[in-house]
């Protein structure tokens, strides 16, 4: 049953529109509406430091007109490897201002995955911090050709007491730079200040590919998701209408989930910035830094996965805390299970917020989130209803042929945030993205759920291997090549694990070459290996050795009868 305007949960939408009218814009032009109409709200509150609307739109076109300088043009690619600061936000959308693209990658990626993504989208420049340098180093033979290596600094950032404090105390564990190879960030942004040539015209199109960010696609190898500003946009509009409390000028955002990550960037950053909220940045997560957060900055909103919330319910100082400020709190990213809902929500009541948890689904396929539980109306496993102008179907999978309601199947979803396609990769793009025979493209998300007769969406399982891991996708294909790569590995097996806190945890199973036996401190050294190869959300959490792997009949390595030997242990 596809999801139609005469669709059931209609009577669930309440005051949300069914349908948006999206400007054919860019996004640096939804936020300069943003900054024109709300001038003096604050943008961005980073460690204390406040900046308001018509400052952050300074900011952004000196970073813009900065990019020109160091030779940056429309269509081209600079990747940004940063946490959530002042300078990624700005840089992010400077390169919008241009018609440049950014590629989107975590900072604590390991060298080689770094050299991978550079590779992937032939990216001219690459912003990190100072603390990231040596991995850029590391990494220079690696690359097909030279990128330009921009440095920034978290003290720039800090106001001027926490910046002395950060220079004495983790300021002085960062690796001291070398004297040349890279431009700091605020000489690049000097640059910008002495070019006497005005920014060009804005001449981008909602349906230009603006930033790439990446996922397993359908068959688990990583891919390059190529994103609109379209994509962006219409995400952060169907958001702010299926809050249930728009418009959300002058509210505050708990801007925890990471730039990188679809969530983090389309609903943690975009949404709030084209609003007239407040992104408050947290560029490192600690369940102790969450607690004093939310007593200190009360954000109104918060967007996160399941550990996040978890955390909330182990956080200390919060006991009989007035949570009252909350009008949202919204889980991605992973399923969020029963009981924990029930937890968190009982938690919530128990400290004075009027609120439940609100549970969502979406892909980096189609940026993030594209359908949300209904404000004040839950049922339980649901992961909700669509967003305006998203249609929901079941199919059976490795088909088009739609299922009725209740069966279960594969979801596909269709709305004006799908992905343009998986960049440089049209046969993937083919198989993931379907036009169905009443003429419509589908996004066959490669997830298991049904619908019921109201067409409420159930989500299942995921079709592909992928795990998840604290709300991050790990490919197991690629740390199994990583792993084989050891001099004293024969063959590998990487599967994911549940956890209570990380939902999964990664554990790999290995055959040693022939003449190496298993110990301990093999087993040390393999960790050891990983530590430099892989990223530290992505690491094993354990190694277990086996004489041989389980094979199927046609030999592949068959790693859910491992998957389900786990389940048996526990």
């Amino acid at each position: 049953m596809s999801i139609s305007s005469t669709a059931p949960w209609l009577e669930f939408y309440g005051d949300t529109p069914r349908s948006i009218d999206y400007p054919q814009t860019t996004m640096y032009q939804m936020v300069a509406a943003a900054a024109k109409k709300y001038p003096n709200n604050v943008a961005y509150d980073f460690m204390g430091k406040k900046t308001t609307y018509t400052v952050f739109l300074k900011r952004i076109d000196l970073a813009a007109k900065a990019l020109l300088e160091l030779g940056i043009r429309r269509g081209d690619r600079v990747t940004i490897c940063m946490p959530n600061t002042p300078q990624g936000v700005d840089c992010f959308y400077a390169l919008n201002r241009i018609g440049a693209v950014s590629n989107m990658i975590h900072p604590l990626s390991a060298p080689r995955e770094i050299a991978f993504y550079l590779n992937f989208s032939h990216s001219k420049a690459i912003l990190t911090l100072d603390q990231f340098y040596p991995k850029l180093e590391a990494v220079r033979d690696m690359l097909d050709a030279p990128v330009h290596i921009l440095i920034a600094r978290i003290q720039d950032e800090l106001p001027p007491a926490l910046g002395i404090g950060y220079a004495l105390t983790a300021g002085r564990k960062n690796p001291k730079l070398p004297k040349r190879g890279y431009t700091l960030w605020t000489d690049a942004l000097a640059l910008g200040r002495r070019r006497r040539d005005p920014l060009p015209s804005i001449d981008g199109l909602a349906s230009d590919g603006v930033s790439i960010l990446y996922s397993g696609g359908t068959t688990g190898i990583t891919k390059g998701i190529l994103l609109s500003n379209l994509n962006f946009n219409a995400l952060a509009l169907q958001t702010i209408a299926a809050s249930g409390f728009s418009p959300i000028d002058g509210l505050k955002m708990l801007s925890v989930m990471p730039l990188f990550h679809g969530f983090g960037l389309g609903i943690g950053i975009h949404t709030p910035l084209i609003a007239g909220a407040t992104c408050i940045l947290v560029p490192q997560f600690t369940v102790q830094t969450y607690a004093k957060l939310l007593v200190k900055k009360k954000p109104n909103i918060i967007p996160g996965v399941p550990t996040l919330f978890e955390a909330l319910l182990r956080a200390e100082n919060l006991e009989g805390a007035d949570l009252s400020f909350l009008k949202g709190m919204f889980c991605g990213g992973d399923s969020l299970s029963i009981e924990l809902k029930k937890k968190v929500d009982a938690f919530l009541q128990d400290h004075k917020a009027v609120i439940q948890v609100r549970e969502g689904y979406g892909t980096t396929e189609c940026v993030t989130a594209s359908c949300l539980t209904p404000h004040d109306y839950h049922r339980s496993g649901s992961i909700g209803i669509p967003f305006p102008d998203t249609f929901y179907k079941i199919v059976k999978p490795g088909t088009t042929e739609e299922l009725p309601p209740n069966s279960e199947g594969e979801i596909c979803l269709s709305g004006p945030s799908v992905m343009l396609g998986y960049l440089d990769n049209p046969e993937e793009t083919a198989n993931t993205l379907r036009r169905h025979n009443e003429g419509r493209i589908w996004l066959h998300t490669g997830d298991l759920g049904y619908m019921d007769a109201d067409g409420f969406v159930y989500f299942r399982q995921r079709i592909k291997r992928m795990i998840v891991t604290s709300g991050y996708n790990v490919y197991p294909s690629q740390l199994e090549n990583i792993i084989d790569g050891h001099p004293k590995v024969l063959l590998s097996c990487v599967i994911g694990i549940k956890d209570d806190y990380k939902m999964q945890r990664v554990k790999a199973f290995v055959v040693l070459q022939p003449g190496v036996k298993p110990s301990e401190a093999v087993k040390q050294e393999l960790l050891a290996y990983c530590q430099e190869h892989i990223a530290k959300y992505a690491m094993p959490k354990d190694i277990e050795f086996r004489e041989e792997l389980p094979k199927t009949l046609v030999g592949k390595v068959a790693y859910r009868l491992l998957e389900e030997e786990e389940r048996e242990k526990k």
